[in-house]
């Protein structure tokens, strides 16, 4: 589905090539409808919001957004493992169920980065993106409900992302969450945090997840992304 293409192009740090590509990215939303038109329309106009900024400019405030401190990361394991020993394990999975479905990554990029994982998606059966997405969904939310409380037009892609999978049980409960947590720590002690030593990956096993390369199938073992939190009252019908 070219539409996790273009959500993924959307959160990436802003280049020339990917602003050139911008005028094309309303006509792949509309013609795949995966994404509900008010959700299109938050898309469209933070695609427009981008088309008018300098290049450069985007950059500078991407950076500010997204590169400082962890509350509004990318990455999917800063939420749920933050550093962690678990960190690594998850990583080597997730990188090995990338490898199994004939995914090699060529940027040096880490593979929980939510651009990433969105290219990714993008290659597999739907059916099979939604189960991944929907794993991932507790922190997309999150990171969605701190954008909106930053007035950042792109919550609008994280937004979309819930149209697509659905939102998580413990959605009011992220959203109170981020309206009432307070500064970014990260940032506040940035100069502590850069001393920390760097986390090593291993692990010994290799997550069995798609079998044969480019092969429809779904996950055995889902990829674990939930950031552990629930709504105090588990919703009608509920079976988790």
């Amino acid at each position: 589905m070219l539409t996790f293409k273009v959500l993924s192009l959307l959160l990436r740090y802003p280049s020339e090539e990917i602003h050139a590509a911008l005028g094309e990215m309303p006509a792949v939303l509309e013609e795949e409808q995966l994404v509900p038109a008010p959700r299109q329309k938050a898309l469209f106009a933070l695609i427009e919001e981008l088309q008018g900024m300098d290049v450069i400019a985007a950059q500078e405030r991407y950076g500010e957004l997204f590169d400082r401190g962890r509350k509004l990361s990318l990455h999917i394991f800063e939420h749920t493992h933050g550093e962690s020993r678990d960190r690594g394990p998850a990583m080597v999975q997730l990188m090995s169920n990338y490898q199994e479905c004939g995914f090699e990554l060529a940027a040096r990029e880490l593979p929980d980065y939510v651009p990433l994982v969105l290219e990714f998606l993008a290659e597999r059966p739907l059916e099979e993106a939604m189960e991944m997405l929907g794993e991932a969904m507790p922190v997309l939310t999150l990171v969605a409900a701190r954008l909106h409380e930053r007035g950042s037009r792109y919550a609008a892609v994280l937004d979309a992302l819930e149209s697509i999978a659905g939102a998580p049980e413990a959605a009011d409960e992220l959203r109170r969450k981020a309206a009432e947590e307070g500064p970014d720590e990260a940032i506040i002690n940035m100069d502590k945090i850069w001393e920390e030593e760097a986390i090593t990956f291993t692990h010994e096993s290799a997550l069995e997840g798609c079998g044969n390369k480019g092969a429809a199938t779904t996950l055995e073992q889902p990829v674990q992304w939930d950031i552990g939190l629930r709504p105090t009252t588990p919703a009608p019908g509920s079976n988790r």
